[in-house]
């Protein structure tokens, strides 16, 4: 099974969670009026607080406050890695070497200091250990230089390495310690009980309490070299969004992380209420499998898809803080279209490809994940809104909505006429949008072959081997633009992600790869 298809059944099987989700909020903390206690309540998707092994939303946001990375970003810009356990990193004119130098005087939790040796080790032990995060290190070679510079050499142009070093997986562990505790560099590992129960990082916090399916309290790390956070307790608490609502507005919370754009709607003036687009994207896709449908492989019927979606229509069915999303890849990350490429409706013309198609009055099954929602979104209303809107056109749509393991089956094997789903970024990196080309993870789910579209092909190549924003930005999105074009899928909506804090809380950005740096929160 292909790395990012295990990743997508992840992120799916992690929103389906946050759907499914519904713990009341049991698990009572003391409301930071007064003290420096911070409550947050989220929809947990938590498997386990060992960065070699998580890969779950809450697992990423908890670590984030635990473990430090080689690099990281600055506030929610994704756009460009910033030093953090390393003071400066250079890629090589090839992209195949990352050279890092570490910077001096970090230290872990129990004061020892942060070493090449603990660099090396941890991240050998990701790649090795074979754990979900894996495939974030594949191919990738890590060795020290002296006691400050680690090098890491790709096989072939790896300009994505920096922008996937500050994922929260890739903390640097205290590895005298973890090895004192079972951790080792391959699959016969078993520090994760250890990791669960106690921090072996250089954060700013430590763990003082982890439950995966209630709470996880964390204490500040009284050690901690850097600024020192704002709040000493921060309890996390497993809420459904309905509670999450009244928790907060009620003051026994002071963030509530998963409210759809319907639950931030009408607000108190009290609360802060941040609207952002997510980085997920949802799309449309056509299968181009004949075996499959004689329909969907035309490219005129897929023009007339593109032409007859009615995207305002989805946007206000999507709520605040959704955006149109004008290509596969984020409006958030390097090489993003801008929204002046995004579709526009254009019935007539849809009409006029329809008909240039020499299909008359065609019927497409469109299926879809039943009980999954996407930052509080479901896909049933999206699917019967396109729906309406292509029957304007004169394409019936049959829907077909499954449960998401049935659907997901049908998706990953390819076998779906057209597909309702979304993406979200394994990292913030266009790279990983590579997935969507003929032959690769998301086209073959279209029945897209490798040489399919030897032009969308060729300009893959080019992007993938682009080294240097400029260059890296041209490239994708001339690739995105001919996907547009002619591709099997219509890029839809980013889905808003709305986060409600009380007015004491500051310095909160969301992060499409951690949600939220709980370390970045301030006090009024």
């Amino acid at each position: 099974m292909a790395t990012r298809s295990q990743t997508a059944a992840v992120l799916l099987a992690g929103a389906l969670s946050l759907a499914a989700c519904a713990s009341g909020g049991t698990s009572q903390a003391p409301a930071a009026s007064g003290s420096k206690t911070l409550v947050i309540d989220t929809s947990f998707d938590l498997k386990t607080a060992d960065p070699g092994r998580t890969y779950e939303p809450t697992g990423l946001f908890v670590d984030k406050a635990l473990y430090e990375t080689l690099l990281t970003f600055d506030g929610a810009d994704v756009t460009k890695p910033v030093p953090a356990l390393a003071e400066s990193y250079e890629l090589s004119e090839d992209g195949k070497t990352l050279t890092l130098k570490l910077k001096q005087g970090a230290t872990f939790a129990d004061g020892s200091p942060v070493t090449a040796d603990d660099v090396v080790f941890s991240l050998t032990r990701v790649r090795d250990m074979k754990g979900t995060p894996s495939f974030l290190l594949d191919g990738v070679e890590v060795a020290k230089d002296g006691d400050s510079t680690i090098t890491m050499t790709s096989k072939a142009a790896n300009p994505a390495l920096p922008y996937i070093l500050p994922n929260p997986a890739l903390g640097i562990i205290n590895s005298k310690l973890a090895k004192q505790n079972g951790a080792t560099t391959d699959p016969q590992d078993k520090a994760e009980q250890y990791l669960n129960s106690t921090s072996a990082g250089s954060g700013p916090y430590e763990i003082e309490s982890f439950n995966v399916s209630s709470q996880v309290t964390l204490k500040a790390n009284p050690k901690y070299y850097g600024t020192k956070p704002a709040y000493d307790k921060v309890v996390i608490r497993n809420v459904e969004a309905a509670t999450q609502k009244l928790n907060v507005q009620r003051g026994d919370s002071q963030v509530a992380l998963n409210l759809s754009g319907d639950q931030v709607t009408g607000m108190p003036a009290t609360m802060q209420v941040k609207k952002i687009a997510s980085a997920n994207v949802i799309f449309l896709l056509a299968n181009q499998d004949s075996g499959v449908s004689k329909t969907t492989t035309n490219a005129k019927f897929v023009e007339a898809v593109r032409k007859g979606v009615d995207y305002a229509g989805l946007l206000e069915l999507a709520g605040e803080g959704s955006a149109q999303a004008p290509g596969v890849i984020p409006s958030q990350l390097l090489g993003a279209l801008p929204a002046g490429q995004a579709a526009k409706r254009d019935v007539e013309g849809a009409k006029a490809a329809l008909a240039a198609s020499g299909l008359s009055n065609p019927t497409v099954k469109l299926e879809y994940p039943s009980e999954l929602t996407v930052n509080g979104l479901s896909f049933q209303p999206l699917a019967e809104r396109v729906q309406a809107n292509l029957k304007e056109v004169g394409i019936t749509v049959d829907l077909q909505p499954a449960p998401v393991t049935t659907a997901l089956d049908n998706y990953r094997n390819g076998k779906e006429e057209m597909g309702l789903w979304y993406w979200g970024p394994d990292y913030p990196d266009p790279s990983d949008y590579l997935a969507f080309l003929p032959g690769k993870t998301v086209g073959l789910r279209a029945g897209w072959k490798e040489g399919a579209a030897k032009e969308i092909e060729a300009a893959g190549e080019k992007a993938a081997a682009a080294i240097g924003d400029d260059a890296r930005t041209a490239a994708y999105t001339d690739l995105q633009t001919k996907l547009n074009a002619s591709g099997p899928f219509v890029p839809l909506i980013q889905p808003g992600q709305n986060i409600v804090t009380t007015a004491s809380v500051t310095g909160l950005e969301y992060h499409p790869v951690w949600t939220v740096d709980i370390a970045d929160l301030g006090a009024k």
